[in-house]
């Protein structure tokens, strides 16, 4: 069968057969089984389709996470840090959600909602945002966040709100479940840090783009970035050595 005589079976643009096999359209779940059915193989439509829900799941644009606001997206973060027990966080220009201040958190959200114009419910998403930290306080758990020094120096927050929120870090770093590295400016990288990412126990690893988040749950991509995040963290600076790297950022931001 040509992918004419299947265009045509269907009254379907001949264009789109030629879009659906080179993958530049995504097809719907009907697409699926009439495609199926088409070239005699109905019973292969189930797994395609459940390979489809598993490629939505995976990708999920961030209007469509925000649509309710900030504050339920938050919340759903709060449900898998929840069902954590080791989270592993990397970032190279943000300070991570669990470790900011109240304002630092208010000036991030802030500008999601008006980039991705969305509602406006500051106030609460900031909220939810400080009550998910109660999970740092669990005996059960533990967390291991290594940063680059540039999410210290960038300009990602006014002064006073970047010293407060150094502060902040340096008082989490003496704490017994969180161990906080952080990456000098002038350390060799092992690898290129293209963006940041979190590990989820050995199930998931969650990535943030401009448009969109990635949940990536295929043992070899998590076995890399597990492998990634290892070397990064043997690259950082821990303890009085990472405190002294902090200390010394806000030397310069008062100077």
């Amino acid at each position: 069968m040509t992918g004419r005589q299947l265009a045509a079976r269907y009254s379907w643009q001949p264009s789109k057969v030629s879009k659906l096999e080179n993958g530049r359209q995504t097809p719907s779940e009907a697409d699926i089984h009439a495609w199926c059915a088409a070239v005699g193989k109905p019973e292969e439509a189930a797994d395609l389709v459940a390979a489809l829900r598993a490629m939505e799941t995976l990708y999920a644009e961030w209007r469509r996470q925000l649509r309710l606001g900030t504050r339920t997206r938050q919340q759903s973060w709060a449900e898998l840090e929840a069902e954590t027990s080791h989270l592993r966080v990397f970032e190279s220009v943000l300070i991570p959600g669990l470790l900011q201040t109240s304002e630092y958190a208010r000036l991030r959200l802030s500008q999601v909602i008006a980039f991705h114009r969305i509602p406006d419910d500051l106030e609460e998403g900031v909220a939810m945002r400080m009550r998910r930290q109660e999970v740092l306080y669990n005996p059960a758990k533990s967390f291991h966040f290594v940063l680059l020094e540039s999410a210290l120096r960038l300009g990602m927050a006014p002064v006073d709100v970047m010293l407060g929120q150094l502060d902040r870090l340096i008082g989490l770093s003496m704490m017994p479940r969180i161990r906080l590295g952080v990456i000098a400016m002038n350390t060799p990288l092992p690898f290129a840090p293209q963006h940041g990412f979190w590990i989820f126990d050995d199930r998931a690893v969650h990535v943030e783009t401009v448009a969109a988040e990635l949940t990536l749950t295929l043992p070899e991509e998590i076995e890399q970035y597990a492998r990634l995040f290892t070397w990064f963290a043997k690259a950082a600076q821990y303890g009085s050595q990472a405190r002294q790297i902090i200390t010394g950022v806000m030397e310069d931001l008062t100077a």
